[in-house]
């Protein structure tokens, strides 16, 4: 499409919004970004600096209009939220003066996030989204774009409005494969099985694909899938798959060959990834801070609990990635073994 001259609102200008934000600047959409990182806001608006991506998909920079919250002045109709799944709500509370009348919010985030952001701006403002791209913030003005992955935009009543299709035109300029759906919880659902997964991997020293490939580890992967599989279910969600996550392997039922074939198709889709590990694992092991696991992972455990569904492997990968996070366990391989047993 051709860019307009509306401005869209990136909030969060890390490994998501800095990747999609300078993907859409590039195309020629005005796009002012803000984050609380100073230095990281100060490259971007810095004329003989800016944002650069760099990676096996394309490398470029651009330059932008960027603040941090407190700097921040004007209204936008468009507005983009990618912040971690636990600032969420801060953020979205931060956000709402500068939200136009008219204007909304798009969550590109991992999580459920949308059920917080909706409480601060209103459902009627809040559009969901799935996204599964690889990246990494590496450092002030600095993101690795590291892997194309999925993308999914859907209001969060399944209804195809306007907004929504102009969200799909803009951000298929990012990923061409974008799409539009009525199911996004059944994709977000989606995302949490596979997400447990990843928040597993974060606990030792092998990369996504290479962790997911040990063959000892196929009745963890089984028992994380499953568990968020059958509490999607009984909310009343069709978990969706993609990226070679295929909910229905994990389901109550399902064979062993079913997960075991799941799970080769997501180390084949990972493997060539210049993104070798999570960004739950940079978290823990190189930027030292709490992780996204009480607002992402957590919550498969609690939905089960009003369902009467026990979810053991959750809850304990949930306290084992706390004891990483406290500094109470080392990174290691074997982690994922004391987690399967």
């Amino acid at each position: 499409m051709m860019a307009d001259s509306e401005p869209i609102l990136i909030w969060g200008a890390g490994a998501i919004g800095g990747t999609v934000g300078a993907a859409l600047r590039r195309a020629g959409h005005p796009v002012h970004f803000v984050d609380i990182e100073a230095a990281h806001v100060a490259a971007i608006a810095d004329p003989a600096r800016g944002l650069r991506i760099e990676g096996p998909i394309e490398n470029f920079t651009v330059h932008a209009p960027a603040d941090t919250p407190d700097t921040l002045r004007g209204r936008f109709r468009r507005v983009f939220l990618c912040v971690k799944g636990h600032h969420t709500e801060a953020a979205a509370r931060a956000l709402l003066p500068h939200l136009a009348e008219d204007g909304f919010v798009l969550s590109l985030q991992n999580g459920l996030c949308e059920t917080i952001l909706e409480g601060v701006v209103g459902r009627a403002r809040t559009v969901g989204a799935f996204v599964n791209f690889s990246a990494d913030w590496i450092e002030p003005g600095l993101i690795l774009y590291g892997g194309r992955g999925a993308m999914v935009l859907g209001e969060l009543d399944g209804a195809v409005t306007p907004r929504l299709r102009e969200l799909h035109a803009i951000l298929s300029e990012f990923e061409p494969g974008a799409i539009t759906t009525p199911e996004i919880w059944g994709y977000l659902w989606g995302k949490l099985g596979y997400g447990a997964m990843l928040f597993a991997q974060a606990l030792g020293e092998a990369g996504i694909a290479d962790c997911l490939a040990r063959p000892e580890l196929l009745p963890l992967w089984r028992r994380l899938g499953g568990e968020a599989v059958a509490v999607a279910q009984a909310q009343g969600v069709r978990p969706m798959g993609f990226n070679g996550f295929d909910p229905a392997a994990f389901a109550p039922g399902a064979s062993e060959e079913a997960a075991r074939n799941s799970v080769a198709a997501m180390v084949a889709f990972n493997r060539p990834n210049a993104k070798t590990h999570s960004g739950v694992w940079r978290d823990l092991w190189v930027r030292h801070r709490r992780t996204e696991v009480d607002v992402q992972i957590a919550p498969i455990a609690s939905f089960g609990a009003q369902h009467g569904i026990a979810c053991p492997a959750v809850t304990a990968l949930v306290a084992m990635v706390h004891e990483c996070e406290d500094g109470r366990r080392p990174m290691s391989d074997n982690n994922l073994l004391e987690l399967s047993r």
